[in-house]
């Protein structure tokens, strides 16, 4: 298991489907944002999750239970021998890193901080058009906030082979 944690548009996905191309095998690829995209659109309100016009997000119980049954799923599959990349935004940062902890309790886990500068997370939001503008601003901080990580990577300084290769290694190098 490899889980890449950061902010909306730091890169995660990127580094995924790089992290995909170089790693032998199966790797799967699950993002939050399938998460959401598989919600209700009646859990778009203060019971499930919001997304504020200042690109902050609150979640609630119902997006909570949702997530937690998404999590347990995720970890099924690694253990029924799947190797699986998590790409995600630990709002809550420790508290979301312990959400995954839990349901990856007996699995190996390789956990990476993805980061890039505000203004390159920004310009990213605006070249995608699917993300509220301030999200990356909003979360650049506090999904990083107390998480422990194996590995930090800048996804603004290098490309998404040369940082696939540098998960890779410390997969293979703990």
């Amino acid at each position: 298991m490899i889980v890449l944690n950061g902010a909306s548009s730091s890169g995660k996905s990127t580094l995924g489907r790089a992290l995909q191309d170089r790693l032998p095998g199966t790797w799967l690829l699950y993002g939050v944002d399938d998460l959401v995209r598989a919600l209700p659109p009646r859990l778009t309100s203060p019971e499930g999750i919001e997304f504020s016009e200042d690109g902050q997000v609150r979640v609630g119980p119902a997006f909570r239970a949702a997530e937690k049954a998404w999590m347990q799923g995720v970890a099924h599959t690694a253990r029924c021998g799947v190797n699986v990349i998590i790409d995600d935004v630990f709002l809550g940062g420790p508290a979301a890193q312990a959400r995954w902890q839990e349901a990856l309790l007996d699995l190996r886990v390789l956990c990476v901080g993805v980061h890039c500068q505000p203004e390159v997370g920004e310009a990213r939001e605006q070249a995608r058009g699917d993300r509220v503008t301030g999200m990356h601003r909003q979360q650049a901080q506090i999904v990083h906030q107390g998480v422990q990580y194996d590995l930090e990577v800048d996804s603004a300084a290098s490309t998404p082979a040369a940082l696939a290769q540098l998960v890779v290694a410390r997969l293979n190098h703990p």
